[in-house]
């Protein structure tokens, strides 16, 4: 049988929504708009940056990010290469970022530089979703390769999102994903959310959502 300390996990919880909040305060300070990706590895997270940045650009804004993994550098390598200032948070053990780790990468970020930051979350349908950032918006990532049944098996993560993606639309027909089941899905969790069908390698479906995003 199980035994968890209830206060004990009351805590870390405060301890870093105090953390969260001073994150949000130092980025408004700074005049930052944060936002935070959420999403399974291959999702589209790092994807979704890379089709961004060259939109938000166009509307004269200067693109940040953090990327956030457990081991190595790969999604680092590719923000970086859009030629924007990121850093990269690897958390070792630990399946999710929490603000503690994005306080210090802000520490190493050109704040005055950057307009929107994107906080790219490690990839993981479970752990990220207590544990809030300091991101003024939750967008979170799902793609039609990871089954239909995906959003109903994470709902949590929906719950306490603003922006829903269901990315890899064109791949939907070939690993027999009902899309139509994934939005129902969605909506029935978190009326409220936004909800944009894109897809990524094609730049399908990104002009709703950045508006959705910047509004």
């Amino acid at each position: 049988m199980h035994q968890i300390d209830v206060h004990l996990e009351k805590d870390i919880y405060e301890a870093n929504n105090r953390l969260a909040d001073a994150n949000a305060a130092h980025l408004r300070e700074h005049g930052v708009r944060a936002f935070d990706l959420l999403g399974a590895i291959g999702s589209g997270k790092t994807a979704l940056i890379e089709r961004l940045v060259p939109l938000i650009r166009e509307r004269g804004l200067r693109v940040g990010a953090i990327a956030g993994d457990v081991y190595g550098d790969d999604d680092f390598r590719r923000i970086v290469a859009l030629g924007i200032p990121a850093y990269n948070a690897n958390t070792g053990k630990e399946c999710h970022l929490d603000a503690h780790l994005v306080e210090h990468a802000l520490e190493h970020l050109p704040l005055d530089e950057i307009d929107i930051l994107f906080i790219e979350n490690v990839g993981n349908m479970v752990c990220p979703t207590d544990f809030r950032l300091g991101a003024e918006k939750r967008i979170v990532v799902v793609s039609s390769t990871e089954g239909d049944d995906v959003v109903n098996k994470h709902p949590m993560m929906f719950r306490g999102g603003n922006i829903g993606v269901i990315n890899k639309i064109d791949l939907a027909p070939f690993v027999g994903a009902n899309i139509e089941r994934m939005e129902s899905d969605i909506r029935r969790y978190n009326p409220e959310m936004k909800v944009f069908r894109t897809n990524l390698k094609a730049g399908v479906g990104l002009e709703g959502l950045l508006d959705a995003i910047l509004g």
